[in-house]
């Protein structure tokens, strides 16, 4: 399995952005999911969308109040967040990940190389 991100940048504070992750070999029936990772911090799980659209939603997208919102395309085998209302504290780097266990679990299977994500104030 192999994942790539892609759409992170350099955004003003208040802006949006959508990052996409396209996913390729066998990834039938794994749940996808967006991680981050700010300097000097420990990752972060965002949100997760399981191939039947069903949504579970991670500490940074409970803390998000509605900012961060996954989709999934099914027959592209994409996956993407959209971040609304930036701010400065979500410069990350962000990361797709895949697994075959569903979104209950943290540790993920696969992950791809992230894509930065720089917020300026």
């Amino acid at each position: 399995v192999q994942l790539q991100a892609s759409g992170g940048g350099l955004v003003q504070a208040g802006g949006s952005l959508r990052l996409s992750c396209a996913a390729s070999g066998r990834t039938f029936g794994y749940v996808m999911g967006w991680f981050r990772q700010a300097p000097g911090k420990e990752r972060e799980g965002i949100s997760c969308i399981s191939s039947g659209g069903i949504i579970s939603n991670y500490v940074v997208s409970v803390n998000g109040h509605g900012r961060f919102t996954i989709s999934r395309a099914i027959a592209s085998n994409t996956v993407y967040l959209q971040i609304d209302n930036l701010k400065p504290e979500d410069t990350a780097v962000y990361y797709c990940a895949a697994d075959h266990n569903g979104c209950v679990a943290l540790m993920y299977d696969y992950f791809g190389q992230g894509t930065l994500v720089t917020v300026s104030s």
